[in-house]
């Protein structure tokens, strides 16, 4: 009897340090936290645009006919003035021809208006002798410089309507010259858009039959940054960015841009903000989707507090331990094992991590991030319970 009375003593003193113990530990775990490290920041600004060629020229036609001829396609080197369509000149070279019988009728025209109005003046100028010894009457006379003055007129005419024969012809040898489409820089084709046998027509509009980027070693991002975040992007800012088609390489840019003409999409206000990017390895393709990140600030070394710390809040809310009310940023700590807020001034933030300006706290301490209890409480509160059985 003795004997169970020291183990029944033994289990109670056992149970109570245990409950102690626990509940002391419990009371620890009230806050999860974490330390306040030491590092770099870098704030960025994101975005996602294409790749596209600094410059690229749309090859088209300005007349209308059948692709005869190609001498260029996908990825082709071209030169400045390197022939690349040939379109059937056949009709072309029917109009040359008849513009140039135009002419030749026009130039016959003019000299045979000359020569009437040279023998007008010689009429002209005998009966003015004659009318001047009275062999002649007045009526003659008048009719006669009448005829010389008409003829001077189909002079005109004729010597106008060569040059319009003439302009017709230069136009009709024009329009056979564009029927070879010349590549107007040096350049690389990335876009062939005919086919042999294919009927353009530039009646309305001129169709784009090739797209040339000039250099490919010299590329452009195009990217929309929202009007919140325009006001810290600037000329000549670093640039990092990823593509789907290399996901472990990060490259590198500098933004060129910041064009000021807003484009709206459905009341969303943002901009267009040009990077620069060196493409000497040729990786970057046109249309290749980029996601960029801008950066407009970078702190080196320097104290860095969880973002999720500066958002914390007690349930209380609006007021700290000692009851005053809660303004500006602050960071919560445990002293004495209760919550304790602490003002803290703040810099740049990378979205996780943001800069310790000024503040009572310093490089390893722990700050409160999340309070455990009311999690657990929150998940208690909101479980349904079912009926108690009896």
């Amino acid at each position: 009897m003795k004997k169970f009375f020291i183990v029944f003593v033994f289990i109670a003193v056992s149970g109570v340090v245990i409950f102690l113990t626990l509940g002391n530990r419990k009371d620890e775990l009230k806050f999860k936290t974490e330390k306040i490290i030491r590092g770099d920041i870098l704030e960025t600004v994101t975005a996602a645009g294409a790749v596209n060629p600094v410059t690229a020229v749309l090859v088209g036609t300005q007349v209308s006919g059948t692709i005869k001829h190609i001498y260029a396609d996908f990825n082709s080197p071209v030169q400045k003035g390197q022939l690349i369509v040939q379109i059937d000149p056949a009709t072309f070279e029917a109009q040359v021809e008849q513009a140039k019988a135009n002419l030749t009728a026009a130039k016959a025209n003019v000299e045979k208006a000359e020569a009437g109005l040279l023998d007008a003046k010689r009429t002209m100028d005998r009966y003015k002798e004659l009318f001047l010894i009275n062999l002649i009457a007045r009526k003659e006379l008048d009719t006669s410089e009448t005829n010389y003055d008409s003829a001077g007129a189909q002079v005109s005419a004729a010597k106008a309507q060569f040059e319009q024969a003439e302009a017709q012809m230069k136009y009709a040898e024009i329009n056979l010259r564009y029927t070879r489409i010349l590549s107007p820089v040096d350049g690389i084709v990335i876009s062939r858009n005919v086919d042999i046998g294919q009927t353009v027509a530039a009646s309305f509009q001129t169709p784009t039959l090739f797209t040339i980027a000039q250099d490919l070693t010299k590329m452009q991002i195009n990217n929309n940054v929202v009007e919140a975040d325009i006001g810290k992007v600037a000329v000549g800012q670093p640039v990092e960015f990823t593509v789907d088609a290399y996901p472990d390489i990060i490259f590198k840019g500098s933004v060129s841009q910041v064009r000021n003409a807003p484009i709206t999409v459905q009341n969303v206000v943002t901009y267009d903000v040009v990077v620069k990017v060196d493409n000497s390895e040729l990786k970057l393709k046109p249309g290749m989707t980029a996601n960029i990140s801008i950066i407009v600030s970078a702190k080196k070394d320097v104290l860095k507090i969880p973002n999720a710390t500066l958002r914390f809040k007690l349930s209380e809310g609006r007021k700290d331990m000692t009851g005053e009310k809660v303004k500006g940023s602050g960071v919560w700590i445990i002293e004495d094992k209760k919550p304790k807020r602490i003002k803290v001034t703040t810099g740049i933030s990378d979205g996780n991590y943001t800069e310790l300006i000024a503040g009572d706290i310093k490089e390893g301490q722990e700050v409160i991030v999340e309070s455990l209890v009311k999690s657990k409480e929150k998940r208690a509160t909101s479980s349904p319970r079912g009926p108690r059985a009896f």
